[in-house]
């Protein structure tokens, strides 16, 4: 007698490559649709959340004697606390325009998306965190005090030029796509992952590394570079600034977050393939409304139908 088979939907603690691609897509688009006024809303509590990581390891870095004798210890203790700031953006669903450069891009290649959405999404987030980031740096840390005496304010200032006055714009440019490629990757990774924990150490050792690589973030620079030139660093000006570090550093991002993760996975993972992508057994509504399918829809269906009917024929008694 031929054995019976059920059917089992088996659960493992992590998303594939390909669902992840899909839930990113679907972010993109839910991020893009956002009302105007949360989305910058969103994006400003990004900037600012980012900021405080920035503080923080800045505040580690202050260390005259290691950054003479060894630099490259006191930036990975610098890297180990940064990537609080980017936890604390993904699992509370803020927004930083680094981010978006992944998600909608991939939703416009997705073919969810349009262009004009996409780009509103990315002007929006990008004056959000920068207003973010400036109030963390001018106001709280600026006004506060807590870069303005040395040995802070020398960090501050050697840190800023590091950044911005070393490098040529080409560097910055190359150093911009290596740091949204991990930032990206670690976003990716986070959507990858079921649980809380996990989701924090996907988050955590692609920021790491980005920061003890020191690569150039554009939502990290609007507090490093603003910071110093508060405190009174002669070598950089706003128009330097904007020049000099934030033109090519955004650009950078654009092409690790857009190009090298959204690009490259969704050409991996979607091209060729048109069948729909279910996640936890939904797929894909343009309307918003989850489709439920699985073995178990018909039966799921079937229950709620006859709980619905039993709750009426209660309140008709």
């Amino acid at each position: 007698m031929a054995s019976i088979q059920s059917h089992q939907n088996v659960i493992v603690n992590a998303y594939s490559v390909k669902e992840t691609v899909e839930i990113c897509s679907r972010t993109g688009v839910a991020k893009a649709n956002m009302r105007l006024d949360k989305m910058f809303i969103s994006s400003t509590l990004a900037g600012m959340l980012l900021a405080f990581a920035c503080a923080a390891s800045l505040s580690t870095q202050t260390a005259p004697w290691y950054q003479e004798n060894a630099p490259g210890l006191i930036r990975m203790l610098g890297a180990v606390i940064f990537p609080f700031g980017l936890t604390l953006i993904v699992v509370t669903g803020a927004d930083l325009c680094t981010g978006s450069f992944m998600f909608t891009t991939l939703s416009v290649l997705h073919g969810r998306l349009s262009v004009w959405k996409m780009l509103r999404h990315w002007v929006i987030t990008f004056l959000g965190n920068l207003a973010g980031s400036l109030f963390i740096a001018c106001l709280l840390m600026g006004e506060g005090g807590v870069f303005s005496t040395d040995p802070f304010r020398t960090q501050a200032i050697n840190f800023a030029n590091k950044k911005a006055v070393t490098p040529m714009w080409h560097q910055i440019f190359l150093r911009g796509i290596g740091a949204n490629w991990l930032v990206c990757l670690a976003c990716f990774l986070a959507f990858m992952a079921r649980e809380f924990f996990s989701k924090v150490a996907a988050i955590w050792w692609p920021t790491f590394a980005f920061v003890c690589l020191g690569l150039d973030h554009a939502i990290a620079n609007m507090f490093f570079i603003p910071i110093a030139i508060f405190v009174g660093d002669g070598d950089i000006t706003v128009g330097y600034y904007i020049w000099k570090s934030m033109i090519p550093t955004v650009i950078g991002n654009i092409v690790g977050g857009g190009f090298f993760v959204a690009a490259a996975y969704w050409y991996l993972y979607i091209t060729g393939d048109p069948s729909p992508i279910a996640v936890d057994g939904h797929f894909y509504n343009p309307e918003g409304v989850p489709i439920l399918q699985s073995a178990y829809a018909p039966e799921e269906s079937r229950r709620r139908e006859s709980s619905s009917a039993g709750k009426s024929a209660e309140n008709m008694v």
